[in-house]
């Protein structure tokens, strides 16, 4: 509240007062006073200078971001192409590789089937062969069997025929 109340009072005095404060100026500028402005001037000239330079070296930041990030771009783009690249070369490989395979299957199958067809059809001609070696064996067995049946049977008839 004190605070308030002097910048109130100091704000009231009357301007005559405030203007007998400041100090007298020349009419004439004096070189001191010329130097001083010289000086306020070159370095308004120098802090201009070294906003300009400010300026620019923020355009030159802001153009190697945009370069940076161009490259950056430039990189992922040839590293998806690179990645692209290799998983179509290693999906045609699988591909190329499944095609192989499969027909490496289909050939193992087709030889193994031929290979069931010939032991198939061995099996059929040695089952023959021996049905019919079996079957003349058999018939052999009949035939010897009748005749000695007959031999015995005319033996017998003859053993009759003789005690008759």
């Amino acid at each position: 509240m004190v605070q308030v109340q002097q910048a109130e009072k100091a704000t009231s005095r009357p301007r005559a007062k405030v203007l007998e404060s400041i100090v007298d100026l020349p009419e004439q500028p004096t070189k001191d006073y010329q130097q001083a402005g010289d000086h306020l001037t070159e370095l308004l000239s120098q802090a201009e200078n070294a906003y300009q330079l400010y300026r620019q070296a923020q355009h030159e930041v802001a153009r190697g971001y945009k370069k940076h990030e161009h490259q950056m771009e430039k990189l992922f783009k040839d590293a998806e192409k690179r990645a692209n690249d290799a998983y179509e070369k290693a999906l045609a490989q699988a591909v190329s590789t499944r095609e192989q395979a499969k027909q490496e299957a289909e050939e193992a199958s087709r030889t193994a089937q031929a290979r069931a067809e010939e032991a198939f059809q061995r099996g059929v001609q040695e089952a023959q062969r021996d049905q019919r070696n079996s079957v003349a064996r058999a018939w052999q067995k009949c035939i010897e069997s009748r005749e000695q049946a007959w031999g015995v049977f005319q033996g017998e008839k003859k053993a009759e025929a003789g005690s008759d």
